[in-house]
């Protein structure tokens, strides 16, 4: 009789794309995540932790734009056969809830959101298919207040988890100020303001001479294949890259003075179109005023232009009277951030210190969060516009840039370890261990094979332990416990010379009853 065939093994690996996380990765997190929750809480805002699987019905126009439904997302079909895939994001299953919820929610309704999110796309270095968002948004009013409320807490998000102010900045842009420029030079049919749009989309990665060619006949790309442009004149494509050069304009505007009135701007549009001259002197505004001045100049007489600086000039001039200058928020036009989604405001939080790429060459780090204004996003599933505005923040790439700038460490302090030099005295040492805990000091007693005191030392240097507490025979009938300064005795051995040993002992013999006292103090030295 043939032997019945054994059940491979199964391979232990980490799926293609996805990562495992350990001890300080998680708690770092999460410290992070609850020091930005408490900023979020202190706005007024609620938390929503909506379901992990969503219909990719609900997901919907979100997926990438392809045939098959369960392409970009992990789907499946249920046994009704309806198509289910985990969340793509965090706004779309927002959009579900508020519709689902409406009548029981208040209006406006702000909540945060932070957790897992799957996209089934092809990884890359530090691109996985699992990663973790943090979004905020406000739902059910067309208020400015509600963006430059985003806008402030962002900043202040940032801050209280350790970017100092001068290290970040918030820029603001708006969407219909692009269209304002898009219909100011005739790009009125919708497929050619899909093509510039992604076009400006490339602006970063082309630089401005290959958007220029973009916008124009085309251009040839780095594998020299040809690749056809939108086919503006170059008087149009000009008005368009003079759009994305607002920032560099700008700067040499205000080099040669304050901006200067602008006897095409009429009357009666809100705080954008007081005198220049006046704008000017504002404490810390001139920055933005000429830049609304510049962008004047380039929407010409266009309403959906208008409109869209009128609600920029309304966010700056809110989150100045809270205090919020362009040293932390700033108007700049060069934010894109896919334009077709949004449909006003648009946000970037950039970090500006410097860190050293792969190649040791200094760079900027870049932005760590955006958002903005989505008003068709409810209309989905309701048929009626609802007014939206929010912002997600990278929560992989603000840990590496806390990282960067030394906020968080590399590894996280480990646990007291109790060791065992008597397994007949277990109960002594869960004594010990338990004393430590309810005076809030995170310890355990050492489960292994106590025989060899090494391998115990050992794993407590594994563990990243600051202390380890020691009682053998000798002590348990003195009524003394040995208690180790792992962190200093490790700086003695390494740098400190033998008379030094002497007046810095890392060992301690104190009475039982003050354990927790003695533990107590040393941590405090180590901090």
């Amino acid at each position: 009789m043939a032997k019945p065939k054994k059940e491979p093994r199964p391979k232990a690996e980490t799926p293609k794309g996805f990562r495992d996380y350990f001890g300080a990765e998680v708690t770092t997190r999460a410290a992070m995540l609850n020091a930005i929750a408490g900023v979020y809480h202190r706005y007024g805002f609620d938390a929503l932790e909506s379901s992990a699987v969503e219909t990719v019905e609900a997901l919907g126009k979100f997926l990438p734009d392809v045939d098959r439904p369960n392409e970009g997302v992990f789907a499946w079909q249920d046994e009704d056969e309806k198509w289910l895939a985990l969340r793509y994001d965090l706004t779309a299953p927002l959009a579900r809830v508020y519709a689902q919820h409406r009548n029981d929610l208040p209006t406006p309704y702000r909540r945060y959101a932070m957790g897992p999110v799957w996209r089934n796309e092809k990884p890359g270095p530090g691109r996985f298919r699992q990663f973790y968002q943090c979004d905020a948004d406000t739902v059910g009013t067309a208020s400015m207040a509600a963006d430059a409320e985003i806008c402030a807490m962002l900043a202040d998000a940032l801050e209280e988890v350790g970017i100092p102010r001068g290290d970040y900045v918030v820029r603001v842009n708006n969407r219909k100020v692009l269209n304002g420029v898009l219909e100011a030079t005739g790009v009125t049919d919708p497929d050619q303001q899909a093509a510039v749009l992604r076009t400006i989309d490339k602006f970063d990665k082309v630089g401005e001479s290959g958007v220029r060619e973009l916008l124009g006949k085309g251009r040839l790309d780095a594998s020299g294949a040809y690749i056809d442009g939108v086919g503006l004149s170059d008087e149009r494509a000009e008005v368009i890259v003079s759009f994305l050069n607002s920032k560099k304009i700008v700067e040499a505007e205000l080099r040669e003075g304050p901006p200067q009135p602008d006897d095409r701007i009429p009357g009666g549009m809100g705080i954008i179109l007081n005198d220049p001259h006046e704008r000017s002197e504002q404490a810390g505004q001139a920055w933005n005023w000429a830049v609304m001045d510049h962008l004047m100049r380039l929407v010409g007489t266009t309403e959906i232009g208008f409109q869209g600086l009128k609600e920029l000039g309304e966010i700056s001039d809110l989150l100045a009277a809270q205090g919020y200058g362009p040293d932390r928020i700033v108007i700049d036009p060069s934010v894109v951030r896919g334009l077709g989604y949004y449909t006003g405001p648009v946000f970037e939080a950039e970090l500006t210190f410097e860190i050293l790429d792969e190649k040791g060459r200094p760079r900027q780090f870049g932005s760590v969060a955006g958002g903005g204004r989505y008003d068709d996003l409810v209309a989905r599933f309701t048929g009626q516009q609802v007014p939206a505005v929010g912002v997600s923040i990278g929560v992989d790439r603000l840990l590496a840039a806390l990282h960067a700038k030394g906020k968080i460490g590399s590894a996280e302090r480990g646990p007291v370890v109790v060791t065992v030099m008597d397994r007949d005295r277990m109960a002594d040492y869960q004594a010990m261990v338990g004393e430590l805990r309810q005076a809030g000091i995170r310890a355990e007693v050492y489960l292994g094979n106590p025989k060899n005191f090494g391998n115990q030392m050992k794993y407590a240097d594994r563990r990243g332990s600051p202390i380890a507490v020691i009682c053998g025979g000798d002590e348990f009938a003195k009524g003394v416990v040995q208690i180790k300064d792992l962190i200093l005795g490790a700086q003695i051995a390494e740098n400190a010379t033998v008379e030094e040993w002497k007046e810095r002992p890392s060992q301690y013999e104190v009475p039982r009853a003050a354990l927790v006292d003695k533990v107590r103090d040393i941590l405090a030295e180590q901090r």
